[in-house]
């Protein structure tokens, strides 16, 4: 089921979007949280289960580190149905998503599918999201040419406020509020999804299609938030645990909690909302330029056009960076980039230890003078000094399937 809301969000909707626990070991303060719809399976196979995004939702089950690695190695099965899945549809949609979005949709073909921000009036960020034109044959009920996308949990229902304000009554937004999403992931994905979804590894990166198991719609999509070649799938949340189960009965497969999905992200370079990203990041900031197509740039009519075309020909004071960080000792969220004097200059805004690479590592924001690789930088936490060196990411090649 989707549910119009094009006239916003309800009270109890808006009360939904608690907020976001980067550390979701140390939880949140007391709220109603919702269940996803695989709670009992989470549960039912060990999972420890924390309060995020508004959700009670699996931190891990047999370790984080062991996780971590069998994504990397084999598939991981995620349960990322807190996200938001949105529906467009009207006349001219894609012209009005524009106004919006940074990304050049007009010029995207159906079935095809586009990383993309959500920008505030001054460039900064709402959001950052995905989103795919659809076939006529999309499982949804839609017509073709009209957008699915898929934004943060967290955030989702100011999203969705920020998109009925601004865009015309002709649009028409629903959100598939009954629709699980799992995400499965890692270089054995593409051979266990294929069994139970046949023609599924046709799909190559960025692509996404309509395809049926035990008669239930499923939109599949192949991509994901670890780096590794993996498929997105949403499906009616009533036959998510069926799904579940015929995953992990194939050898390659185990389900994986919020705590390596967190580490994969990281090695994989890729930025966090509300973390690495926010309303006074910029995209050029935030290193996400290859978000900003070309004839946007040209054209401009998105948010923020002047401000971000002028950081990108040289204006930007600060950069997301990636940091190798000497020692075992891991540098997280808030820690200071110093300078000689101790003068704080940037920030640390993700850390953590990463599993595949055996080192501390971070992303941080430092002035544009100290972004290049190779640039030694002093971090500053909790009383404690640590060195690090700006490194290229991602800090792990991503292994994305580009060709069938």
């Amino acid at each position: 089921m989707s549910r119009d809301v094009h006239n916003g969000p309800t009270d109890e909707t808006q009360a939904r979007g608690t907020a976001y626990s980067h550390d979701a070991d140390a939880g949140e303060e007391a709220v109603a949280l919702q269940q996803l719809p695989l709670d009992g399976w989470h549960r039912a196979r060990g999972g420890r289960m924390v309060p995020f995004a508004g959700y009670e939702m699996p931190v891990q089950y047999e370790g984080i580190m062991a996780e971590h690695l069998w994504t990397r190695e084999h598939a991981g099965l995620f349960d990322v149905s807190h996200m938001g899945q949105l529906l467009f549809s009207g006349p001219g949609v894609d012209a009005q998503l524009e106004t919006l979005l940074p990304g050049d949709l007009k010029g995207l073909s159906e079935g095809r599918m586009r990383y993309s921000l959500l920008l505030a009036e001054n460039g900064g960020i709402h959001d950052d999201l995905m989103v795919t034109r659809l076939p006529a044959d999309n499982g949804f009920e839609t017509e073709a040419g009209d957008f699915y996308m898929v934004v943060n949990g967290a955030c989702k229902w100011d999203d969705i406020g920020v998109f009925r304000e601004l865009l015309p009554d002709e649009v028409g937004i629903s959100h598939l509020d009954e629709q699980a999403l799992l995400a499965l992931q890692g270089p054995e994905a593409a051979a266990a999804l294929e069994r139970i979804v046949p023609g599924v590894a046709r799909l190559v990166f960025m692509t996404a299609a309509a395809f049926e198991w035990n008669g239930n719609p499923l939109w599949i999509s192949r991509s994901g938030y670890t780096g590794e070649d993996g498929f997105e799938i949403s499906l009616p949340g009533d036959a998510a645990e069926a799904l579940a189960e015929a995953l992990c009965a194939q050898p390659e497969v185990k389900p994986i909690g919020l705590g390596a999905r967190d580490s994969l992200r990281l090695e994989a370079g890729l930025p966090l909302y509300g973390h690495d990203l926010d309303l006074e990041t910029t995209p050029v900031a935030a290193d996400l330029g290859f978000a900003l197509s070309k004839r946007r740039r040209e054209e401009g009519g998105f948010p923020g056009h002047a401000r971000i075309i002028a950081e990108r020909e040289g204006a930007a004071i600060v950069k997301r960076v990636g940091l190798i960080v000497e020692g075992r000792q891991p540098v997280r969220e808030g820690a200071a980039v110093v300078d000689s004097d101790g003068t704080e200059v940037g920030k640390v805004t993700s850390g953590g230890f990463a599993p595949s690479v055996e080192k501390p590592i971070a992303m941080a924001y430092v002035p544009v003078a100290l972004a290049a690789s190779g640039t030694r930088i002093t971090l500053a936490q909790r009383g404690k000094v640590h060195h690090a060196e700006v490194v290229a990411m991602p800090f792990v090649p991503h292994r994305y399937v580009r060709k069938g």
